[in-house]
Parts: C-alpha cells; sequence; structure tokens
C-alpha cells in the first residue's frame, strides 16, 4: 500500500531560491524519504522535522513539540517498515535474514510509539516470508520462532503465522520450542481471544498445541498441568474466557475426528442441524447404509413374520468404519409401526442407527483415536473443578457433538464420566443441564438412560440422574408422567434390585395417580412389595393415603392463620391431627415454612386462598403448586424469593382472580406472559419489581 504525506510543509528546493509555505500540491510517498531529521541549530523554526526527499527537502511543522516527536517516530518507523520489506521478501543468505528478523524485532519493542500495528507488522513480515518459501530446514523454523517470540507475548499471531506453528507442532512436538514459546502465546489466546469462528486458525494452532504437548513422554500429565495453570491455583478462575474457549477447542478437535465419515455421506444432516435438535424429516435417505432411520419395506414384512428372539447380525463396512447391528422383534414391531408417520424425530432416531440397534462400533484411524482420546481427557478435567462445571453443563446442553460421535460407543463411553459428574453436582444450573433445553428434544438424560444410545451400564448412571432430580425441583407431574411414559420399565426393573430412588419414583406415581392402567398399578404395586425397601415405603404411602383421606373429610375450620415462625414441620404436624376438608383460606404469613411445605399444602381439596407473604416459600414450591392445586383463586407471593422461572408455572392456573408479587424478582416479560394466559386475573400488585 502506498502511504502518503499531505501536511502544511515549508519545500525547500536545490534548484530554487524560492521557499513556498502552506499545503503541498503534491503528496509525498513514504517511500521517497530519504532521511528524516529533528531541527536543532540555533535559530530554527520551532517544532519542525526535515525530509529529505529526491531533490530537496521539506519541513513538517508541528503545533507542539508532543505532536513534532509523533511525527518523528512514525516516520523513522514506516520508513524502516518500507526497507525491511525490501530486503527480507528477496532472501538469499538466511544467516542474514535472521540478522534483519532479530534488528526488526528490536526496532518493534524499543519503539516509543503506542499502537497495535507496531508489534503486528513485523509478524505480518515475517508470515508472509515464511508463507513464500517452503524449503527452510528445521533449524531455521526454530531461529525464526525464538526470534519473533517477544512480539508474540502481547500480540496475536497472524494467520500464515498460525499455519508455520501448527506444521512445527505436527512435525517436532517434542521441541523445546512448543514449550518455551507456544506456551505464552497459547495461554493469550485462551485468556483473550473472544470469537475463534473470526480466527479459526487461531483455535487450530491451539489444538494442535495440545496434541503436541500430549506426544511429551508424561503424556496427558503435561496437558493436565497445562490446564491447571489455565485454572490457576485458587478456587475461581480469574479468566472468563479460559473454559469456552477450551471447549471451543475440543468440540472441534472431536468432530474433525468424525468428519471423514460426515462427508461420506452426501445427504447426512449438518452438524448444526444436530445442535439444532435434528430437525430433519424422516425421509431423508443416505447413500450408505450407516444412518438406519427407516427400515425397508421389504426388510419390515420380512422381520415381522420372523419368530425368532433375534436375527443375525447385520455387518456394513466403510472405508475405515465397521458397524454391526443387532435387532430385535419388539424393536421392529416398533419400527413397523412408525413407517409411514411423516412426524419429526428426536435426537436419539437422529443417530447413525435407531433406537432399534443394541450394539455398534465404530472404528477410528490410530490418529483420530489418539485426537479423540486426548480431548475427551480434557473434557473430564474441566469436569473436575466446580468453578467450570455449571459453565460446562451449559455449553453441552443443547448437544453439540455429531451424530457419528454419539454412536461411537468408546466415545460415550468415555464421555460418560462428564456426566457422572453433573448427576453428583447438587447445584441446579448443573445437573438440570441433563434435561433437554426443551420439550420434544433428548437430551444426555434421555441418551444414558436404559434404552438410550451412549447406556452401558444396568441403569446406575440413569438411577443418579434420577435421584439428583428429583432432589431438586423436578419433583412435579410432568417429570414422573415423562418417566412413566417412557421409562417405566427400566424404573421397575431397578426397584426389583433394590434401588430406592426408583422405589420412590414408583410410590410417588401411585400417589400421584400418574398410572391409570390397573394392570400396571398392580404391577408396581408387586414390584415395591418385592423388596424391603420397596415393602416399606410401600406401606408408608398406605398411610398417608389414610391420612390423606381423613385430611380431606368434609369438616373443619374454613379459614386457618400459623403463627409467626411457624416451620415446615409444624405445618405438617397441624394438618396431620384432624380433619381439612373445608379449609379454603390458609394464611402462612411471616412464617419459617419453605417450598418443603408445598407437598402437603396439595393435599388441601378445597384451599382457593393462601397467603405466602414474607416467607422462604420458592419456585420449587410454586411448580408443585401449579400442577395440584389449579382451583387457587387468591395467592401473596409478596417478599418471596420467587423468581420468573416459578412464576412462569403460574400460567396453568387458570382460576387465578388475585396475585400479589410485591417485592419479588418478576420481570416484565414474565408479568406480561401471565396477564397473557390468566383471563380471570383482576387484582395485581407488581410495586417494587422490574414489571412496576
Amino acid at each position: 500500500m502506498k502511504w502518503m504525506l499531505s501536511l502544511r510543509a515549508s519545500v525547500k528546493t536545490t534548484q530554487s531560491a524560492v521557499y513556498p509555505t502552506g499545503y503541498m500540491e503534491n503528496s509525498i510517498s513514504y517511500s521517497a524519504i530519504e532521511d528524516v531529521q529533528l531541527l536543532s541549530w540555533e535559530n530554527a523554526p520551532k517544532y519542525c522535522l526535515q525530509l529529505t526527499i529526491p531533490g530537496g527537502t521539506v519541513l513538517l511543522q508541528a503545533a507542539n513539540s508532543y505532536l513534532r516527536d509523533q511525527w518523528f517516530h512514525s516516520l523513522q518507523w514506516k520508513k524502516k517498515i518500507y526497507k525491511y520489506k525490501k530486503v527480507l521478501s528477496n532472501p538469499s543468505r538466511w544467516e542474514v535474514v535472521l540478522k534483519e528478523i532479530r534488528t526488526l524485532v528490536d526496532m518493534a519493542l524499543t519503539s516509543p510509539l503506542q499502537d497495535d500495528s507496531i508489534h503486528q507488522a513485523p509478524l505480518e513480515i515475517v508470515s508472509k516470508l515464511l508463507s513464500e518459501n517452503n524449503n527452510l530446514t528445521t533449524q531455521d523454523h526454530e531461529s525464526i520462532i525464538v526470534a519473533i517470540a517477544p512480539l508474540l507475548e502481547n500480540n496475536h499471531p497472524p494467520p500464515d503465522l498460525c499455519e508455520f506453528f501448527c506444521k512445527h507442532c505436527r512435525e517436532r512436538p517434542r521441541s523445546m520450542v512448543v514449550i518455551e514459546v507456544f506456551t505464552p502465546v497459547v495461554q493469550r489466546i485462551l485468556k483473550h481471544n473472544m470469537d475463534f469462528g473470526k480466527c479459526p486458525r487461531l483455535r487450530l494452532f491451539t489444538q494442535e498445541y495440545i496434541l503436541a504437548l500430549n506426544e511429551l513422554n508424561a503424556g496427558m500429565e503435561v496437558v493436565k498441568k497445562f490446564i491447571h495453570s489455565m485454572h490457576g491455583p485458587t478456587g475461581q478462575c480469574p479468566h472468563p474466557r479460559v473454559l469456552p474457549n477450551l471447549v471451543a477447542v475440543c468440540l472441534a478437535a472431536i468432530y474433525s475426528c468424525y468428519e471423514e465419515f460426515i462427508n461420506s455421506r452426501d445427504n447426512s444432516p449438518s452438524l448444526k442441524e444436530i445442535r439444532n435438535g435434528c430437525q430433519q424429516q424422516c425421509d431423508r435417505k443416505p447413500n450408505l447404509p450407516l444412518r438406519l432411520l427407516h427400515t425397508s419395506p421389504d426388510l419390515v414384512s420380512q422381520e415381522a413374520t420372523l419368530t425368532e428372539s433375534r436375527l443375525k447380525p447385520v455387518i456394513v463396512t466403510s472405508n475405515e468404519i465397521h458397524v454391526e447391528v443387532e435387532h430385535n422383534n419388539k424393536a421392529n414391531q416398533k419400527m413397523t409401526a412408525n413407517v409411514g408417520n411423516d412426524s419429526e424425530p428426536n435426537l436419539i432416531d437422529c443417530l447413525m442407527v435407531s433406537p432399534t440397534c443394541s450394539t455398534m462400533s465404530i472404528e477410528l484411524s490410530a490418529q483420530a483415536d489418539r485426537i479423540l482420546g486426548c480431548y475427551v481427557e480434557i473434557l473430564k478435567m474441566l469436569s473436575d473443578y466446580d468453578d467450570w462445571r455449571p459453565a460446562l453443563a451449559s455449553l453441552l446442553q443443547p448437544i453439540p457433538f455429531p451424530k457419528e460421535a454419539l454412536a461411537h460407543e468408546k466415545f460415550t463411553k468415555e464421555l460418560k464420566y462428564v456426566i457422572q459428574r453433573f448427576a453428583e453436582d447438587p447445584r441446579q444450573e448443573v445437573h438440570s443441564c441433563l434435561l433437554s433445553v426443551r420439550a420434544g428434544k433428548d437430551g444426555w438424560f434421555q441418551l444414558y438412560s436404559p434404552g438410550g444410545v451412549a447406556c452401558d451400564d444396568d441403569g446406575e448412571l440413569f438411577a443418579s440422574m434420577v435421584h439428583i432430580l428429583m432432589g431438586s425441583c423436578y419433583k412435579t407431574k410432568k417429570f414422573l408422567l415423562s418417566l412413566a411414559e417412557n421409562k417405566l420399565g427400566p424404573c421397575m426393573l431397578l426397584a426389583l434390585r433394590g434401588n430406592q430412588t426408583m422405589v420412590e419414583i414408583l410410590c410417588l406415581m401411585l400417589e400421584y395417580n400418574i398410572i391409570d392402567n390397573n394392570d400396571t398399578q398392580l404391577q408396581i404395586i408387586s414390584t415395591l412389595e418385592s423388596t424391603d425397601v420397596g415393602k416399606r415405603m410401600y406401606e408408608q404411602l398406605c398411610d398417608r393415603q389414610r391420612e390423606l383421606k381423613e385430611l380431606q373429610r368434609k369438616g373443619g375450620p374454613t379459614r386457618l392463620t400459623l403463627p409467626s415462625k411457624s416451620t415446615d414441620a409444624d405445618l405438617a404436624r397441624l394438618l396431620s391431627s384432624g380433619s381439612f376438608g373445608n379449609l379454603e383460606n390458609l394464611s402462612l404469613a411471616f412464617t419459617n415454612v419453605t417450598s418443603a411445605c408445598a407437598e402437603h399444602l396439595i393435599k388441601l381439596p378445597s384451599l382457593k386462598q393462601l397467603n405466602l407473604w414474607s416467607t422462604q416459600f420458592g419456585d420449587a414450591g410454586l411448580r408443585l403448586l401449579s400442577e395440584h392445586l389449579t382451583m387457587l383463586q387468591v395467592l401473596n407471593l409478596c417478599e418471596t424469593p420467587v423468581t420468573d422461572a416459578g412464576l412462569l408455572a403460574l400460567s396453568s392456573m387458570k382460576s387465578l382472580c388475585s396475585l400479589n408479587m410485591n417485592s419479588t424478582k418478576l420481570s416484565a416479560d414474565t408479568y406480561e406472559d401471565l396477564k397473557a394466559k390468566l383471563p380471570n386475573l383482576k387484582e395485581v400488585d407488581v410495586r417494587y419489581t422490574e414489571a412496576w
């Protein structure tokens, strides 16, 4: 690019005694400047620079000394940059080139100018030099990298330079340059980069650097130390961009392992479709038979006539991929019933194999297998940090992996550790990410539950996930209904084996009348009575049912107010002392009750008015009330810790006429949504909220 000067100047030529002043009529290119000097003789004009050009000199006068110095250093910098561009564009002897590169770096480091281009311009010159000279020796590579290392401490390498670094990581992973020079560069990228989408080669360089660390003698131990250095020694990582950038690198690396298989099938859905919930139609048919969404009519009719419990395995081979599929009759009958259905499948239906497949193995190349093992191990490391786990769970909630990975037994088996860590975390923002992002779309809970493609145990992980979700705010009819519709068999099997969580699930299904079929109810009762823990919990359920009948028996007061400072236990004792079938108005204002009391409140059949003013009643309790007390007319939530997450559940309580949300965390959007969905709502108090 040709840079020009067009400034107010005095021009002095050797051919004329006339010294014109003012603005120059013709611009001067930087390449034409032979010398730049500060005027220092006596009686010289103030704040002037003297430029020597072919045929004369030019005096530039600035308004002050600071501006003059800026001009001076800028012109000196530009003049030298042109010189180095010219010298390095036609290299002859590499020892001379290396010396010039070092001089260029020193000039950039000692320049008083404060601008990003001061350090970036030398990097771009070196990047162009390397891209145009591919016959350099390994020693030349390392010498150049060491020479420009000081510039990389505060600057991202240009794209071409990133490719050069990637090549060095692949060819010489054990070089000391990788550890000593590349480590601070990658650390800076992970801490400060904001978007790998705009800088994909920075991501690729980071990916190759981590793989180079894995090639060292200590292998994953070196990688683990690097991850720990990125997190820091404290319990909270001080750099918010590190985790998202590391996850982005891991996802891209894992995707690259399956890229050959993805590209080999012309009609395969894209990764974006998978991330968006696999919204492709069932009639998409790939050229290769690795994706078994539909069975041909001939095969269906043939399988339907078979009486054997299992067919011979179907073996499909494509390049480096080997797939073995076993069908069973029950699954085939389900598939037969679904043939011709145009509804959109869920995520499991969009995998390389349909839910009717019971076994599958994919063989990756040795290199892809090493990459996969390295980056899945990094995901495991990330899940071990408590402060990173909520963000990691959120990043992995809309399942970001390609279907080929989810159908790969080795991948899902290794990733199981991460899902287990989510299932063990008591924080709701972590374990709630096990569920899908919206209804009708599968999440990790579905994939790792019995019958899911990723399930490789007898339901231990499934039981852990159910346990943590039931202990949180998912003890609702909606969650139990989904289990009854999709996972009743596994729940009964695990309960039969004495799993306490599953026994509790079956008891709740009976208590909340989730199961309508009498035969199924009797089967659940038989399952409960088959184990000691089940028998004990079923007896407790029967006792609660008898107490409930007594509680709901007509009689008792119509209005009831608990004393201040009463607790959940006090409310439970009071409601178990007699009949409250006539109770219509209950005030718990200024008591210490929490969401736990909702399990007792939902047993009051005639309750129409509920006052929870200044209590610790939260979102979990609201969700439970909204499913059972649909006839509630007046609800006071003033000064309670409820948020939008719980208040949105009130939209199902169509009988509400009066709602007090004063001094809560209500947002304006949620308020508008409630007004639209509650037609009978006449009195609303939203003072001291965002919606006020």
